[in-house]
């Protein structure tokens, strides 16, 4: 299968990359040539089977991925000295195309062939991962950001300052003006929503004002603290500590999961029993 090797190739840069082959360092080529040719080798055993004999492709299956790999492109001129390039013809990558569709369609065929995941699976396996359903600590905060940049007018480092401790001092008397303040004064985006960050769970806030933040207790206003945007007031709305999630909640999520995992494990499992048979 000559011009498998050319569509793999194109495809999983950029499955992987997002890039087109030539554009690929070193290093990722490396890593690119053996991935393509361990799929390579997997999907000769697929398509050997008298699985793969039985696919039938509707026409309009293999147009859907042509089309989808055309829109990557500017032109026509451009796809087809890219596919040139790749050492490929539109008649090849069709041909490419069905013989990876038909893969899918075998590996998808030994999926559905597993056991349905049961109500008691999905319980059973909520109630040993425990570990993996809570929630954890947050806090729901707003804050006003006035950036410094000293080639602006205005957004010097000390006339910042002195705007963000005049806004802190105001908001010290009345933090019920809060929102009003940052839609008027603040130049996040976040203004728009009266300075609003939503439910923040550490990590997510630059090192420099989380420890700050997290300090606060609900309805408190910080210090002025400073990051590598500018000065920032926040104020922490509510404080959600840690809990753990119900099964109602997850119960979707858990299935799902159970039947993905199920689903690559029979492929898995199909595969390995192809090369053990030495099909």
């Amino acid at each position: 299968m000559p011009e498998t090797q050319p569509y793999l190739t194109l495809k999983l840069a950029h499955e992987l990359y997002r890039k087109a082959p030539e554009r690929l360092a070193p290093a990722e080529r490396q890593r690119l040539d053996n991935v393509v040719a361990r799929q390579m080798k997997i999907e000769q055993r697929i398509l050997a089977t008298p699985d793969a004999a039985q696919v039938v492709l509707p026409v309009s299956s293999v147009d859907r991925p042509l089309a989808e790999i055309r829109q990557r492109y500017d032109s026509e001129t451009e796809f087809a000295a890219d596919l040139e390039k790749s050492g490929l013809s539109p008649a090849a990558l069709r041909a490419a195309i069905e013989r990876d569709l038909t893969v899918e369609a075998v590996l998808e065929r030994v999926a559905s062939q597993t056991a349905a995941v049961t109500e008691t699976d999905v319980e059973i396996f909520y109630l040993t991962h425990r570990e993996r359903f809570l929630r954890p600590a947050s806090r729901t905060l707003r804050h006003i950001l006035i950036t410094v940049n000293e080639s602006l007018a205005g957004n010097e480092r000390d006339a910042v300052r002195i705007r963000i401790d005049e806004i802190r001092a105001r908001l010290q008397k009345s933090p019920e003006r809060f929102a009003e303040q940052a839609l008027k004064h603040s130049e996040c985006p976040t203004a728009m929503n009266g300075g609003l960050l939503g439910a923040v769970t550490r990590g997510q806030l630059y090192a420099e004002i989380e420890p700050a933040a997290f300090a606060l207790r609900s309805g408190e206003l910080s210090a002025v603290v400073e990051s590598p945007m500018g000065f920032h007031v926040i104020f922490c709305e509510a404080i959600e500590t840690p809990a753990e999630l119900p099964l109602a909640s997850v119960r979707d999520k858990v299935r799902t999961h159970l039947e993905d995992t199920r689903r690559r494990t029979a492929q898995k499992s199909w595969i390995a029993g192809l090369f053990a048979r030495g099909a």
